[in-house]
C-alpha cells in the first residue's frame, strides 16, 4: 500500500489572503511553564527539575477553518440546502470521507478557464469509467505549485456551477481541488459580475450548495503523484468543530 500525501501545510508562508499565524512555545519556554502550572499545585519545583531544564513543545495556531487544506460544510454556503439547515461540519457522515477516489487533470487550462460538463465527460471517456454514488472527485489544476508564491490564489482554472450541480447529480457529495477556491479566481468572478451581474454570480459553483448539499475541499496538492484516474482510496475526514463552516484535514490518496 502506498500513501499519497494531498494536503499543503498549515502555515503563514503559505500565500493565500486569509494565512494562519502560529505562535511556537520551545521546550525551555515548557519548563517555564511547567513550573508555574505544578507550583499551583503545591509544590515547589525549579526549572532545573525538569530533565535537560527542558519540558514541552507547544504551538499557539490562530486560523480560518477555510485556511490550508480543508473541507467545507454545506454550511459554509448557507443557512439551509435543499430547503433543511444545512449540516454544520460536526454534522456531515463520515461515510462521506472515504471512497473511492477520481481524478481530472486540467492543468493545462489557463487562468480563469472554467471547467464544463463536457470536460468532465470527456475524460470520464478517457477513462472508460462511469461515476457512481459517494466516489470522490478529484479536480488537479496545478495550483499547488505556487502556494509560496504571492498570486496562487489566482492562478488557475476552477469549476463552473453547472458542472458541480452535475457531479453532485451522479451522487457526489465530496469534491476537491488543488486551487485555492472550487470556482474560477474570485479576481475573474469579480471582473465578470462587474461586466454583466445579471448573469454572473459571485461564488456560483458555492451557492449551488444552497440547491443541493455537497462539500468541497480546498487546497489540495501533489495530485500530479496519483499514478492512475481511479481505482485508488481518498481518506479526507475533517476535523470535528463543534457547529464549524469548515474544518482542516489531512487529505490521503490510497493506492493498493
Amino acid at each position: 500500500m502506498k500513501m499519497i500525501d494531498l494536503s499543503v501545510p498549515l502555515s503563514p508562508k503559505v500565500k493565500e489572503p486569509t494565512p494562519p499565524s502560529i505562535r511556537y512555545s520551545s521546550h525551555d519556554e515548557g519548563a517555564e511553564e511547567g513550573v508555574q502550572t505544578l507550583n499551583q499545585f503545591g509544590l515547589n519545583l525549579k526549572k532545573e527539575d525538569f530533565h535537560r531544564e527542558k519540558a514541552w513543545a507547544t504551538e499557539v495556531i490562530t486560523a480560518s477553518t477555510h485556511a490550508g487544506t480543508h473541507v467545507d460544510a454545506p454550511f459554509h454556503y448557507g443557512e439551509t440546502s435543499e430547503g433543511k439547515p444545512a449540516k454544520t461540519i460536526d454534522q456531515v457522515p463520515l461515510e462521506w470521507f472515504y471512497s473511492d477516489g477520481v481524478l481530472f487533470d486540467f492543468g493545462d487550462k489557463e487562468k480563469g478557464y472554467g471547467i464544463t460538463i463536457e470536460d468532465l465527460q470527456e475524460q470520464l471517456k478517457q477513462m472508460d469509467y462511469n461515476l457512481k454514488p459517494n466516489d470522490i472527485v478529484l479536480v488537479r489544476t496545478g495550483a499547488d505549485q505556487h502556494i509560496y508564491e504571492k498570486d496562487y490564489a489566482f492562478c488557475s482554472a476552477g469549476v463552473t456551477a453547472e458542472a458541480t450541480r452535475w457531479l453532485i447529480d451522479q451522487g457526489i457529495v465530496v469534491m476537491g481541488t488543488d486551487a485555492w477556491g472550487w470556482d474560477i479566481p474570485l479576481d475573474i468572478q469579480a471582473m465578470n459580475y462587474k461586466k454583466d451581474p445579471e448573469n454572473n454570480r459571485i461564488w456560483d459553483a458555492h451557492l449551488v450548495g444552497l440547491e443541493k448539499e455537497y462539500c468541497q475541499i480546498e487546497k489540495l496538492a501533489n495530485l500530479d503523484q496519483i499514478p492512475k484516474k481511479h481505482g485508488f482510496k481518498v481518506s479526507c475526514f475533517p476535523v470535528k468543530i463543534e457547529s464549524a463552516s469548515g474544518a482542516w484535514a489531512r487529505p490521503v490518496a490510497i493506492i493498493d
